[in-house]
């Protein structure tokens, strides 16, 4: 099969924990060709296809030197077997403009994982309150004062920018209320952006789970990434540890029942956030830990995720 990956440029990966190599390298290790591409190589120009400038590469042995580039075709998105959209966040406008290219490609018969349209409809913060039985006291507003109302409620809460990724822009504000108007400000702008309040979650220091669920089925190991120092961000951004764990039975119910919902929509992967026994983020762009996992307890997470492709493609 013919593979199209599109993601970051391929010489900043990082071989011995990226998630999208470890996907390009079981991909290959099948005899699948593998082609790459950035989202500032999608093209689309009137009567024709969307079309990607591609870099075909054959993998080494090498970690560092990890590809050699054989030719740069182009190619019609619609004439490859799959399209894997592995861009990492910030889920900007660039990003927003290449989902509608893949969702043009896909009218043209091309097969993106993960779809488009739900990459759009699911934005990985405001994306959990579709599950309220499964998250804690939840707020999302640009309101000051409404802010100031769930702190007097709940005492003690985390604030965070909607369009934050790797822990950047969290804050926390204990029961004396400490900063809470001057973070809440530097975090709306005046009013002019939405914030997400939520009761801080104490189990915190037992992690950050990132649960993987492919095609609906939850990997069965979690890597909790564990706050280090007087932090309270378990990000691995943000100097967290991660250690691998079996899932627990309520660890099991959230992914299994919201990974159901999902892959009917068309998310093939994604990677959900648990602290304690509530969801805090649903990851839908580039979710990562596959090596991490795998590296810890020996099950093969990209195994699972290309069996799941393949199988993908062959349903569609």
């Amino acid at each position: 099969m013919k593979l199209l990956f599109v993601a970051d440029p391929l010489e900043v990966f990082k071989t011995y924990k990226d998630t999208t190599f470890s996907m390009i390298r079981e991909a290959a290790s099948r005899g699948h060709d593998i082609f790459a591409c950035e989202p500032k190589d999608l093209v689309w120009e009137r009567d024709s296809q969307v079309m990607a400038l591609c870099r075909d590469i054959t993998l080494t042995a090498d970690p560092h030197d990890w590809f050699n580039e054989r030719a740069k075709p182009r190619l019609a998105l619609a004439d490859v077997d799959a399209v894997i959209m592995r861009k990492d966040p910030p889920f900007d406008s660039e990003y927003f403009y290449a989902t509608h290219l893949l969702q043009q490609a896909e009218r043209e018969g091309a097969r993106v994982f993960n779809k488009p349209a739900t990459l759009r409809d699911h934005p990985e913060k405001l994306a959990i309150l579709e599950f309220p039985q499964f998250i804690g006291p939840t707020l999302v507003t640009r309101d000051e004062q409404a802010i100031k109302r769930f702190h007097a409620e709940h005492q003690d809460i985390i604030l965070k920018p909607l369009d934050g990724m790797g822990g950047m822009g969290i804050f926390r504000v204990g029961p004396d209320g400490l900063n809470l108007g001057s973070i809440a400000e530097t975090l709306n702008k005046q009013g002019t952006r939405t914030v997400m309040v939520q009761r801080f979650l104490p189990a915190i220091v037992e992690g950050d789970k990132r649960i993987l669920v492919i095609d609906g089925k939850p990997v069965p190991y979690s890597l909790a990434r564990i706050p280090q120092g007087s932090e309270i961000r378990g990000n691995l951004a943000a100097g967290g540890k991660g250690v691998a764990q079996a899932l627990s039975d309520r660890d099991r119910e959230i992914a299994e029942s919201i990974g159901l919902v999902l892959a009917a929509r068309g998310l093939l992967l994604i990677g959900l956030d648990v602290i304690g026994d509530c969801l805090t983020e649903i990851n839908v762009t580039s979710p990562t830990c596959f090596q991490e996992i795998m590296q810890q307890t020996g099950f093969d997470v990209p195994k699972m995720f290309v069996d799941a492709l393949e199988a993908a493609i062959r349903r569609s």
